[in-house]
């Protein structure tokens, strides 16, 4: 059989992959790999709207199942144990069946990070990345239950949202001064905390899980802080892995995910990497990795369009949002670290844009209950605010925090 195109990754980013070749006109074998039995969708109603029962997760798919064999995409429900660089091909797990290719995308996303600490493994003790361990969850998530929620980025933050919006009792236990502070710092981590406590959540802070207990079935936490916390389930949040062993196998760098350029390309001639997995090189930012929805769908449909060819760079101005409870958060740009945070609005009313600079440049905009959609809304401030980060523009922090200073005045 001729070779074309496979795809390592069923997720998000290799199905905008596929889509984009297809609707790309390419014509040759296109080959999606993945072992979980959907069609590629997006995970964000997981841990909110599928998860309370309000939305059906087929709503976020990429494509309807029967567009892949209308459009000639070939699913194959498999692992892969490794690839053959010399003969341009991929061994398959068990079989050893082979496929060839001209040209490979490794788009294998991550894995959750898994406590190492006694009783992690019980029954009940639960992750959430698949549609599987979402409907695990939602099986235990009655009214009444107690559950613990162990770390509160925003897969944890989302979590316990829902589940005490479906009447779950609610413990979280994690570091720092509350939800999302390791990510967008103590100011909105404050914020958060309130937001949570307000609605039900016990907030255990600045504390970590140390044991699970449990006859059969997890009924405690144990925490550092010598706390034991009644539980009938407990959901583990606490970040992701990139996949990179079958590029580590064959001589790719990997440095917290798989090494790509500009482009999606690896250091071997057609083999690229894009999502969750892959390390890229950005014109504004530098070397980053970003595992949210929408780097994995637009970074899947650039390396669809480098692998076609084109040499232009996988710009996006990443961005991301949460919803929990009736608060939506929205962000855009990209700051690990920042030497000053400027707020425009109001934290205790938790309505603001909050503005992170380093050395006076705007590195990132988020906004609370304000801004607006930072790709949809043209009129509203946080779309606005793209150029101040994508323009690499430097603000005075009281400009930035004056109502009275209209944003596009600064982006000149």
């Amino acid at each position: 059989m001729a070779a074309g195109t496979v795809i390592i990754g069923a997720g998000m980013c290799g199905g905008n992959a596929a889509a984009t070749l297809r609707e790309e006109g390419y014509p040759e074998r296109v080959v999606l790999v993945g072992d979980e039995p959907t069609a590629p969708f997006g995970r964000p109603p997981l841990s909110k709207t599928y998860l309370r029962g309000e939305e059906d997760w087929t709503a976020w798919t990429v494509k309807s199942p029967e567009w892949y064999e209308q459009n000639n995409v070939e699913r194959a429900h498999e692992r892969v144990e490794s690839i053959d660089l010399q003969a341009r091909e991929v061994v398959f797990e068990g079989s050893g069946q082979r496929t060839a290719y001209d040209r490979l995308l490794l788009a294998t996303g991550g894995r959750n990070r898994r406590l190492s600490i006694p009783g992690a493994t019980l029954p009940g003790v639960l992750g959430l990345r698949t549609l599987a361990d979402c409907d695990a969850i939602k099986e235990l998530a009655v009214p009444g239950s107690r559950a613990v929620v162990v770390g509160m980025g925003f897969i944890g933050s989302e979590v316990a949202a829902s589940l005490r919006q479906l009447g779950v009792s609610v413990s979280a236990v994690l570091g720092g001064v509350g939800p999302l502070a390791g990510v967008l710092g103590d100011e909105i981590g404050s914020v958060m905390a309130g937001i949570h406590r307000e609605k039900g959540v016990e907030l255990l802070l600045d504390d970590r899980v140390v044991a699970f207990t449990g006859d059969g079935h997890v009924e405690h936490v144990v925490t550092s802080r010598g706390l034991t916390v009644s539980c009938d389930f407990a959901v583990t949040g606490i970040g992701i892995e990139p996949s990179v062993e079958l590029a580590h196998q064959r001589g790719v760098p990997v440095d917290n995910g798989i090494i790509v350029d500009e482009c999606c390309r690896t250091n071997l001639a057609g083999v690229f990497a894009a999502g969750d997995v892959a390390n890229h090189l950005h014109p504004v930012f530098g070397r980053l990795r970003v595992e949210h929805f929408n780097n994995a769908e637009r970074q899947g449909r650039a390396a669809a369009r480098s692998m076609l060819g084109s040499t232009e760079p996988y710009a996006d101005l990443h961005s991301f949002w949460s919803d929990q409870y009736e608060h939506a958060l929205e962000y855009v740009g990209y700051a690990r670290s920042w030497d000053s945070f400027v707020v425009r609005g109001s934290l205790e009313q938790r309505r603001f844009l909050g503005f992170y600079l380093e050395q006076g440049r705007v590195l990132a905009v988020m906004g609370l209950n304000r801004g607006g959609d930072p790709e949809l809304d043209e009129g509203g401030e946080l779309f606005v605010a793209k150029a101040l980060v994508g323009k690499r523009l430097g603000a005075p922090p009281a400009a930035l925090e004056d109502e009275r200073t209209d944003l596009r005045s600064l982006c000149a």
